[in-house]
């Protein structure tokens, strides 16, 4: 028989995003925005490390009432050692690539975008920027808030929100 895996120990550097490893599980995310109609959503979130000092992480959402699958974003939150400031570089299926950089503050993370980059043949309107907010809300409810710019819409206004449980 083989032997299980064993994970690796967490880069020191990563310790301020601890609270942050696992599966999390939202229910009823809620989405809105000017241009588009409002939806629910659920979203099962993973993040995990392999050792290194970043941390990988993935974000399936499904439609509310079918399970349909929809929106997915793959990508890594690094932290400057020895600060509080982090990036995340997140690649996304609708043809989005995100850069944001923020700070950590204890169980909360702020970022925002400074580079949206998007396929040539992408959908109009073109996004522009996406600030987010993580923040533990209780030891096992993780909250999520977006908001987002557009070549449409400017300034940034609330998209998505929603709160997971861990589930692993």
């Amino acid at each position: 028989m083989a032997a299980s895996p064993v994970s690796p120990p967490l880069h020191d550097a990563l310790k301020p995003l601890a609270w942050l490893l696992g599966t999390w599980r939202g229910e009823e995310g809620k989405g809105d925005y000017p241009t588009i109609k409002d939806f629910k959503y659920k979203e099962e979130v993973k993040f995990d490390h392999v050792g290194q000092p970043n941390l990988e992480f993935s974000f399936c959402s499904s439609h509310y009432e079918t399970g349909k699958p929809l929106h997915r974003e793959r990508g890594f939150l690094k932290i400057q050692p020895g600060t509080s400031h982090l990036a995340l570089v997140n690649t996304q299926n609708v043809g989005i690539v995100e850069l944001s950089e923020g700070e950590v503050k204890g169980q909360e993370i702020t970022l925002e975008s400074h580079t949206i980059g998007r396929m040539t043949f992408g959908k109009d309107p073109a996004v522009t920027k996406i600030n987010r907010t993580f923040r533990l809300v209780d030891a096992d409810i993780l909250e999520q808030v977006v908001h987002m710019e557009t070549s449409a819409t400017a300034p940034a206004q609330h998209h998505l929100s929603i709160q997971y449980k861990k589930v692993a």
